[in-house]
């Protein structure tokens, strides 16, 4: 069908994601990506671009999108320089199983033998972070090309089109508005979940190990409901990608960080239900210990696979299961009336955890890079009022604040609040401009302890008590100490510094009561 709009290539991008249901651009464009922006104006400007002063900035940004929204955003980049600085929170999207799709502007074909400045080999970067990647050889396939990356972007996948300039700027002559991509699912094998559930009757000790969907609201409903028949415990990772929590919902301990502490807890169990996700590893190698947190004796059952409906699978594993009954574990020990023992004096990481648990609202999202600081708080929150989750999948650090962007555009209407490492938040500091720029609703809390203190943990483990003059000069942020406030309102975000238990009360409450977003440095 011929839309006589359609001038070039660029144009019929922009149109083709529009009616795929992308709505947000993520963006650090250059020369190379001219034409996508000029179409965006054209035909859609309610297509939101985002300005991010860093890739890294970008790349987090469409991931807490994706995390919330279970549907891509895109991010603008320009060539390979520009795709590097985003890698890292793109490994931490792929981690959590965000849909997000990249379109990285590439030279001219006709340039890239002159070998300019900017020129890269950008495949051999973006298919370490892209389950499916492709460098458009031809204008006349731009579309079919782009209908691919929305696809694989729709299967939570990392999707990642290199296009050439000239290729954007062709003519065109014929653009197919058919068959614009969605959501597709394998279909289950039933006769697989029937055997896992002659499996689960022979079994006592057995727990659900949930990831990915299964953690949201309609997934954790269900594991309720199995739970109620087979007396079940639910784990999840370490670092799950989004969870629902609060307000009846079931808990889902979640694995411990250190190997010794996960492999006793999960030690109880028999028997492995896999939602979802893949069973437990260390999350770094350590001398004596095995990588894998299940013994060989622990048997392991994947319900599904990452291409079928996670959903429908632990539905009909539900309906299956009819009224049997085993008795239950004891259940979580509810934490009742926080707010009633609010915490006073110097502000610790116990405290700031539980401040957070009982002042976050209805319907908060917590973006959780607090790392050391923050231990605490998943326990402690557990039946506050209904929240959701989101951590630092991957381990790379300085998702946090970038994630909160992408969550406050998700969510306009729903509270964010980031607490977040001071280390951490120097990797993409200028997410903070972009929080002002777009009066986003997001209040973070920086951890301030002035050190990498995750280093001075594992140095500890590793038996390293004393640690010398270049050992130190790497974990401690002391000289000089960086003063947040300053660098708060320097972005354009109003800031606050506190040092107690009663000033964080104090200001969190504030903060929450406006609208925009506030950053409270926290002295620990």
């Amino acid at each position: 069908m011929r839309d006589e709009r359609i001038k070039n290539s660029a144009d019929a991008v922009i149109k083709t994601l529009y009616e795929a249901g992308i709505r947000i651009c993520f963006a650090n464009a250059g020369t190379t990506e001219i034409p996508l922006l000029l179409a965006m104006d054209k035909f859609y400007p309610e297509m939101k671009a985002i300005l991010c002063l860093f890739e890294g900035v970008c790349t987090g940004a469409a991931d807490g999108y994706g995390r919330m929204l279970e549907k891509p955003a895109m991010t603008l980049l320009h060539l390979g320089p520009g795709f590097a600085n985003g890698i890292a929170n793109l490994h931490n999207a792929k981690r959590a199983r965000t849909p997000v799709l990249n379109i990285i502007g590439e030279h001219a074909t006709w340039h890239i033998h002159a070998d300019p400045p900017l020129n890269m080999e950008i495949e051999a970067l973006v298919k370490t972070v892209s389950h499916w990647y492709r460098t458009n050889k031809e204008s006349t396939e731009l579309i079919k090309d782009t209908k691919d990356a929305i696809q694989a972007a729709y299967n939570s996948q990392i999707a990642s089109l290199i296009v050439p300039h000239n290729h954007q700027i062709s003519g065109i002559t014929y653009y197919d508005t058919e068959n614009i991509p969605h959501i597709r699912y394998e279909d289950l094998d039933l006769t697989h979940i029937e055997s896992v559930v002659e499996r689960i009757r022979k079994t006592y000790k057995i727990a659900l190990f949930l990831g990915g969907k299964a953690l949201r609201k309609k997934g954790l409903e269900i594991a309720s409901s199995i739970q109620k028949k087979i007396g079940c415990a639910i784990f999840t990772e370490t670092f799950p990608g989004y969870i629902d929590r609060g307000g009846g919902l079931p808990y889902v301990e979640k694995t411990p960080y250190f190997p010794e502490e996960a492999k006793r807890l999960l030690g109880k169990y028999e028997l492995f239900i896999i939602v979802g996700t893949k069973e437990p590893v260390t999350f770094f190698g350590y001398e004596g210990v095995d990588s894998y947190l299940l013994t060989k004796e622990q048997e392991r059952l994947y319900l599904c696979n990452e291409r079928q409906d996670v959903y429908k699978a632990l539905d009909y594993l539900d309906q299956i299961l009819g009224s049997n009954k085993k008795n239950r574990l004891q259940p979580h020990e509810k934490i009742k009336d926080l707010k009633s023992n609010m915490p006073t004096g110097a502000l610790t990481p116990e405290k700031l955890s539980y401040i957070v648990a009982a002042l976050q609202p209805e319907d908060a999202i917590i973006v959780d890079e607090g790392l050391t600081s923050f231990f605490s708080y998943y326990p402690m929150s557990a039946n506050a009022p209904r929240h959701s989750l989101l951590t630092i999948t991957g381990g790379s650090i300085g998702y946090g604040m970038p994630c909160a962007i992408g969550t406050a555009m998700a969510c306009p209407e729903r509270p964010v609040i980031n607490v977040q490492a001071d280390g951490s938040a120097m990797y993409t500091v200028q997410s903070l401009w972009t929080q002002a720029h777009e009066s986003l609703n997001i209040k973070t809390l920086i951890c301030s302890n002035r050190s990498y203190n995750i280093l001075k943990i594992e140095l500890s483990r590793a038996n390293i008590i004393t640690q010398g003059k270049n050992s130190l000069s790497l974990i401690e942020l002391d000289n000089p100490t960086i003063d947040w406030v300053m660098v708060a309102r320097g972005l354009g975000v109003d800031a606050t510094a506190v040092e107690t238990a009663e000033e964080l009360t104090k200001e969190l409450k504030k903060a929450l009561s406006i609208h925009g977003p506030y950053l409270i440095e926290m002295k620990l």
